[in-house]
């Protein structure tokens, strides 16, 4: 039987609380028997934790997302350390960069701006840092800071992989990537028709350099578009990962789980 592995959830958000139980028999269900859930912060990354001692099929990721930055410590390589020693943790992550401004959001000053950024890239570092000393591969975030991620991902390369999760970036970026040794990894944005540019991506990309994942609760893949992601729905990437590269199913599905395997710890 072709399994498929989920590899960027966040089963410990409040949108799932008190359906965990549901939500891994309905990811089995589908043929699902993996799930990476993954930290956005400090305390995210113990819930996750807690989440993989639960169920056998979860693993954890820990790490602090960038947009939480001004919301961490400014010091956490100790407590990371004391994270990545629990058992079933997979990877560091989500760890990165994110310069988007939201249309909607508070007007903010260009100093607090630059502030942000040199939180940001100071924790992505230390995440790097750690990530290198207990041999570790490192879920990456990017938006809006492509270049600024690769240059500070770069000098790490050649001791830790990363995969570039919910990649909507163009194929020379994802060439750029995979040239490093590293990986990405799609979500169910492959599945929306206007999203030309992560097809062409995925099309791009040679057969054992790409993940699937949901990424939920967010960006349900067709035919859920609009709904609350979860983890059974990374069958419907896989299935039109597979029409667009020309090959069935049973294949995508393989080569994802085997990259899998290969890149988180003890999966």
């Amino acid at each position: 039987m072709v399994e498929l592995y989920d590899t960027h959830a966040h089963l410990d958000f409040p949108d799932f609380k008190g359906e965990e139980a549901a939500l891994v028999e309905r990811a089995l269900a589908a043929g699902v028997r993996k799930i990476v859930t993954i930290g956005t912060t400090l305390e995210s990354s113990a819930r996750a934790i807690e989440l993989a001692s639960r169920f056998e099929p979860v693993y954890a990721a820990v790490g602090v997302h960038p947009g939480y930055a001004d919301r961490s410590p400014s010091e956490i390589r100790s407590a990371l350390r004391e994270l990545v020693k629990q058992p079933k943790v997979v990877a560091i992550g989500e760890i990165g960069l994110d310069f988007y401004q939201r249309p909607n959001a508070p007007e903010v000053t260009p100093e607090k701006a630059a502030a942000n950024r040199i939180r940001q890239i100071d924790l992505f570092t230390q995440q790097l840092e750690i990530a290198a000393e207990m041999g570790l591969n490192v879920v990456i975030h990017t938006r809006d800071s492509f270049a600024d991620t690769m240059d500070i991902f770069r000098p790490y390369a050649g001791k830790v992989r990363g995969v570039f999760h919910c990649f909507v970036s163009s194929p020379q970026e994802a060439a750029q990537v995979i040239q490093l040794g590293s990986l990405v990894s799609f979500t169910g944005i492959l599945t929306f028709k206007n999203a030309l540019n992560v097809r062409e991506a995925l099309v791009s990309v040679p057969d054992g350099s790409f993940m699937f994942e949901t990424d939920a609760p967010f960006l349900a893949p067709v035919p859920y578009r609009g709904k609350r992601c979860e983890p059974a729905f990374v069958k419907e990437t896989a299935i039109c990962a597979a029409e667009l590269r020309g090959t069935s199913f049973d294949d995508v599905a393989a080569q994802s789980t085997n990259t899998a395997r290969s890149f988180f710890r003890g999966l």
